[in-house]
């Protein structure tokens, strides 16, 4: 198969072949792209600028997703669908977004936990840096529940203490992003 490049109107049309493989390749990914929308929940797919016929088709999808083999031929039904969209590059980036969020709340709670370990090994010293980091803590509830959280893990049994010092870390966290 071939796409044409270049205004219609030019007597020498440059042509620019396309494999098999490379259009199978494209197929599967708006079939995939179609399957990512089709999964999400409708919260989420309300904020893709899909068009009128995508919206129905997801609505569909989410009627017969019970279904294996109309869900299959549904999927591909959205695949086409997408193929013909104008606006695909916009659907793709704030999936994208979407996706990154999961990833930046990731990277934050790992944060938190070093953060926690950090407090638990060196005490005072470190509690007044990250009080001076995100003055909403009370460093007197922030001694507390450092000393509660030590005494748990010398025990070897880290709970209640160790997850409330992790809660109020994480709430200063948001409360400062």
């Amino acid at each position: 198969m071939a796409k044409k490049k270049g205004k219609p109107a030019e007597i020498e049309e440059e042509i620019e072949y396309v494999s098999r493989t490379e259009l199978k390749r494209e197929a599967q990914e708006f079939h995939q792209l179609g399957s990512e929308i089709a999964k999400m929940g409708k919260k989420q797919r309300e904020r893709l600028p899909l068009n009128d016929d995508l919206k129905e088709a997801m609505v569909v999808a989410d009627k017969i997703s019970n279904k294996s083999d109309a869900y299959r031929r549904h999927l591909n039904y959205i695949a086409k669908t997408l193929r013909t969209v104008e606006n695909i590059e916009d659907i793709k980036a704030i999936i994208d977004v979407m996706l990154n969020k999961n990833n930046q709340a990731e990277v934050l709670v790992k944060k938190i936990e070093q953060l926690r370990s950090d407090l638990i090994e060196q005490g005072d010293s470190l509690i007044n840096e990250t009080i001076e980091q995100f003055p909403s803590l009370d460093r007197q509830k922030m001694r507390q529940l450092v000393r509660n959280a030590a005494k748990e893990v010398k025990a070897k049994k880290p709970g209640k203490g160790y997850k409330e010092l992790f809660q109020y870390l994480k709430d200063a966290h948001t409360v400062t992003y």
